[in-house]
C-alpha cells in the first residue's frame, strides 16, 4: 500500500478530545536505542569519515565510537532514569540482547518495555526476508523478557512496503515509524489496522549531534522548546511527545548532562505522565474503543 492508502488525513483540530488519566494533560515517553553493529559490514553511521573515503573493514574508529555507548554511556544514562523515576521503552536490535546482555538485564529488572529493533542495525529494505527478521527479532525478544514484544522501531525508521502487514501478522501492536503526529493513529494493513505511536526525529539525538551538528545544549533546549509547546496545545486534548536517546550520543560525557536536565525540567510538572508506548496503546484504545474497527485514522 502507498502511505496515503494506509492512512487518511486527519487535522488535530477536528478530532474528539482526549483525556489522560489522573489529570494529566500530555504524556512524555523515553526511548533508549541500543545496537549492535556488525564489525565485517559498512558502519550505520560514522563519527570519523574514513581518510581515503569508502567503506573500509574493519573501521575501527567507528565501531568503537558505537561501542563505548554499550559499555559506558548507557550507564551513564540509567542514572537519570534511576535518579528521576521515570520509565523507558528500549528499542534494541534482537542481536544485541546476546552481545549486551547486561544492558538487556538491567532494562528487564527496571521493568522497561522492550521494543523489537530489526535483528540487527541494518535498513529493512535492506534485508534479506523482512518477515523472518521480524520473527527473529520478535523470538528473541520473548525469550529474553518472557514477553512478546508490542511494539516495533525500524532501524531508521526504515520500512519496506510490506512492513506494517508483516508486523501485525507477527502480533504487534504498535510502530513508531511514520513520524506525523502528535496523538496515535492507525493505519490499514491487509489484515487488521495497526497503531503508530508518535515518535520524533526532531527531539532525536541523531539528527540534532550527527546530522545537524548542534553542540551538546541544543538537546536540551529543543526538548523544553518542544515540550513547553506541546504542553500548551495539550489544554485541548492529550497529546504525546517523545524523546529519543542513543548512548553512544547522549550517553557521551559532555553530552549526558543536557539529556538529564531535560528529564528534570519536564518531571517538575505534576500534570505530565511519563509512560511507554504499551501504555500509550492501552490508554488510547480506552479512549477510543473503535479505533481498530477499520477506521483509516485517529
Amino acid at each position: 500500500m502507498l502511505p496515503t492508502e494506509r492512512i487518511s488525513y486527519s487535522p488535530i483540530s477536528e478530532r474528539p478530545r482526549l483525556r489522560l488519566p489522573g489529570g494529566a494533560r500530555m504524556a512524555v515517553w523515553i526511548i533508549v536505542n541500543v545496537e549492535e553493529w556488525n564489525p565485517l559490514e559498512t558502519m550505520p553511521r560514522t563519527v570519523l569519515t574514513p581518510p581515503a573515503g569508502g567503506s573500509p573493514t574493519p573501521d575501527i574508529p567507528n565501531w568503537a565510537w558505537h561501542e563505548y555507548g554499550n559499555r559506558v554511556g548507557f550507564w551513564r544514562m540509567l542514572d537519570v532514569f534511576d535518579d528521576c523515576n521515570v520509565p523507558a521503552a528500549l528499542a534494541i536490535n534482537g542481536s544485541a540482547i546476546n552481545a549486551y546482555e547486561p544492558i538487556a538485564r538491567a532494562a528487564l529488572d527496571r521493568n522497561w518495555e522492550f521494543i523489537g529493533h530489526g535483528f540487527s542495525q541494518k535498513n529493512m529494505q535492506k534485508v534479506e526476508n523482512e518477515a523472518a527478521d521480524i520473527a527473529r527479532t520478535t523470538d528473541v525478544i520473548q525469550s529474553f523478557t518472557g514477553k512478546r514484544p508490542r511494539g516495533w522501531l525500524g532501524p531508521g525508521l526504515t520500512e519496506t512496503w510490506e512492513t506494517p502487514d508483516l508486523l501485525v501478522e507477527n502480533g504487534y501492536d504498535y510502530v513508531c515509524d511514520w513520524v506525523l503526529d502528535d496523538q496515535p493513529v492507525v493505519l490499514k494493513t491487509r489484515t487488521k489496522p495497526i497503531i503508530n505511536i508518535p515518535y520524533t526525529q526532531e527531539c532525536n539525538d541523531v539528527a540534532m549531534m550527527l546530522i545537524q551538528h548542534h553542540k551538546a545544549r541544543e538537546y536540551y533546549d529543543r526538548a523544553i522548546d518542544q515540550f513547553e509547546q506541546i504542553y500548551s496545545d495539550s489544554r485541548k486534548s492529550a497529546r504525546i511527545m517523545a524523546l529519543v536517546v542513543h548512548p553512544y550520543i547522549m550517553g557521551a560525557p559532555h553530552r549526558a548532562r543536557y539529556f538529564r536536565k531535560a528529564v528534570e525540567r519536564i518531571r517538575e510538572h505534576d500534570d505530565v505522565a511519563f509512560m511507554t508506548g504499551g501504555e500509550i496503546y492501552d490508554w488510547y484504545l480506552r479512549e477510543q474503543p473503535d479505533a481498530l474497527g477499520g477506521a483509516s485514522a485517529a
